[in-house]
């Protein structure tokens, strides 16, 4: 296997995840923000399925025995991330949510630290460093979009929003790192194989769960998203193709860098702002945009 696929696929993620945050930015005009969340996850589903079941006749594979690690690692990352996404979704309800949601933007350095303690990544000093500087440009980025001060945010660091939010960024980072380590249970040579098979048993615990959640809080929802159906299945493609490029470069690399390389993503985002929602980009957000590129270029040339 080459050592540097995984910078593309993990780039063809962060473009798709980008495009997909625009679609369900649309979608909420009709639906709830769970109802967008939870489109993701059923309009995703068949397509990963479609994809698992290609990869296997195509390259002639057998179905491998997964082993309880398996399950386990798998439901762990689904919980995880329906918990980031859920503490995410309730930091909203709060007046200073801003300082929240600008702490949940640590999730990459969360993911390096909790990797390096619990899962036993190794990450270079130069690794650090890129993650560091990548983390603060995507901070300094939601500070310029939210309008808060930098002050301000550590001053709060003992609010219950920021907490909210430290604890949303963990979520997700929990999520990579309990998918990385239930696709390489597998132990699978060809790892395209190993993440679809592991996108797709995640996608099934989420598309169950979400399902269950809406029919009991939210039965309403089921219409609304049948409504919007276009833009759903738009949702769930790229949903689908960001996911199983983060799955497929998880497999593949640590978490933690792929996380780092993966913020990206909001370079991505402030593009589609500029080019097809006409908001325009501030001097803060540009020295933000070039924190999180030199981040990269850093974890590239010498992590």
């Amino acid at each position: 296997m080459e050592t540097w696929v995984w910078i593309p696929i993990a780039i063809g993620a962060a473009l798709m995840q980008a495009v997909r945050t625009a679609g369900q930015k649309q979608m909420t005009a009709s639906v709830s923000t769970m109802g967008a969340s939870y489109v993701r996850f059923l309009f995703g589903l068949p397509l990963a399925v479609v994809y698992m079941l290609a990869l296997k006749a195509g390259f002639g594979l057998g179905w491998p025995v997964p082993t309880a690690t398996f399950f386990v690692f798998a439901a762990a990352c689904a919980a995880a991330q329906i918990g980031g996404t859920v503490l995410l979704v309730y930091l909203f309800s709060f007046r200073n949510f801003a300082v929240g949601t600008t702490y949940a933007r640590t999730e990459a350095l969360l993911t390096a630290l909790i990797g390096t303690l619990f899962f036993h990544e190794i990450i270079s000093i130069a690794g650090w460093v890129a993650i560091a500087i990548s983390v603060a440009g995507v901070v300094l980025v939601t500070l310029a979009r939210t309008g808060i001060a930098g002050e301000t945010l550590l001053t709060r660091l003992a609010d219950r929003p920021a907490w909210i939010g430290i604890c949303s960024g963990l979520g997700f980072a929990m999520a990579s790192l309990c998918l990385r380590t239930a696709s390489l249970s597998l132990q699978q040579d060809n790892w395209l194989f190993a993440a679809a098979l592991t996108l797709t048993t995640v996608l099934v615990i989420q598309t169950a769960v979400l399902t269950v959640w809406l029919a009991w809080r939210e039965r309403e929802q089921f219409a609304a998203i049948a409504r919007s159906w276009r833009i759903a299945c738009f949702i769930g493609l790229t949903s689908m193709l960001g996911s199983t490029g983060w799955f497929t470069a998880m497999t593949i690399e640590r978490a933690a860098y792929v996380k780092a390389l993966g913020q990206i993503e909001f370079i991505f985002t402030l593009g589609i702002s500029v080019l097809f929602f006409r908001e325009r980009v501030s001097a803060k957000e540009l020295v933000g945009m070039s924190l999180v590129a030199g981040g990269i270029v850093v974890l590239l040339v010498f992590g």
